[in-house]
């Protein structure tokens, strides 16, 4: 019966599309989303940063990252295919491959690399002011005149392959406090926000128009950054470069995890 209840809500939901032409109308309710969940995207998504990569080699996908926590908390069958260093190409070329009609939750978090933001930040940590500043404005025009369309293209091809799921796009966060620190000068610390308050903006715009949720989770992580007491995002990790500037297993579980529950219950 709870089956046959949930196949009832999806073909009512396909219906009003149809009649209604309203994208925002094709999300299932929450209570169907618990099934069969795709989480696609970078490493944000894939959680680099956060441990316990288990065998997922170079896309550093964590245990601890919030899409497995939240199949786990929810009883879902999760296929997770986001992949540290993934770009939109990634996402079009393969990971969607993961998707298919009787997927009913999508999260994704992607666009940073594509405006090569991993480049900013090694500019930014070893570079001078002014280096960092021309990097961050590269970055800003990309993500302003070109990043737009890919991300266009992201979310139409998840929604044309899972026409039945709820589509939840997952923000970045500021990385850096805003009061200080050390290896970080002012001029470099506001340049870097800056740029992923214009990533968020452009992200959340792309997401409305395309008819799919975008969740800002700058809020959720904000006195967490690098520099504070309790950091949720890693600084310089000697270890493991490519762990740095990444959420860590407490951004995951309390930055990222709750902004998702709050959307799909």
């Amino acid at each position: 019966m709870r089956r046959l209840g949930r196949a009832l809500l999806v073909g009512v939901a396909a219906t009003a599309v149809a009649l209604f032409g309203s994208p925002a109308t094709a999300a299932p309710a929450a209570s169907t989303l618990a099934t069969n969940y795709v989480a696609l995207g970078d490493s944000y998504a894939s959680g680099t940063g956060a441990g316990s990569y288990g065998t997922s080699g170079s896309c550093y996908r964590s245990a601890n990252a919030y899409a497995p926590r939240w199949a786990s908390a929810h009883g879902a069958a999760l296929t997770f295919a986001a992949c540290s260093g993934a770009k939109t190409a990634d996402v079009l070329n393969t990971q969607v491959n993961s998707l298919s009609t009787a997927t009913n939750l999508v999260t994704v978090s992607i666009g940073g690399n594509d405006a090569g933001f991993s480049d900013v930040m090694i500019t930014c940590t070893t570079g001078s002011d002014s280096s960092c500043v021309n990097a961050v404005n590269q970055a800003r025009t990309f993500a302003q005149t070109t990043l737009p369309g890919r991300l266009d293209s992201v979310y139409q091809t998840i929604r044309n392959r899972a026409p039945n799921a709820r589509v939840v796009v997952m923000g970045y966060p500021r990385l850096l406090s805003a009061s200080s620190c050390w290896w970080f000068s002012s001029t470099k610390r506001n340049a870097v926000n800056s740029a992923s308050d214009l990533l968020s903006g452009i992200t959340a715009e792309r997401a409305a128009a395309n008819g799919v949720t975008y969740e800002d989770v700058r809020d959720n992580f904000a006195g967490h950054e690098v520099c504070t007491g309790s950091p949720w995002i890693n600084g310089i990790v000697w270890s493991n470069l490519t762990e740095s500037y990444h959420p860590n297993a407490s951004g995951h579980g309390n930055g990222y995890l709750p902004a998702l529950t709050g959307v799909t219950g």
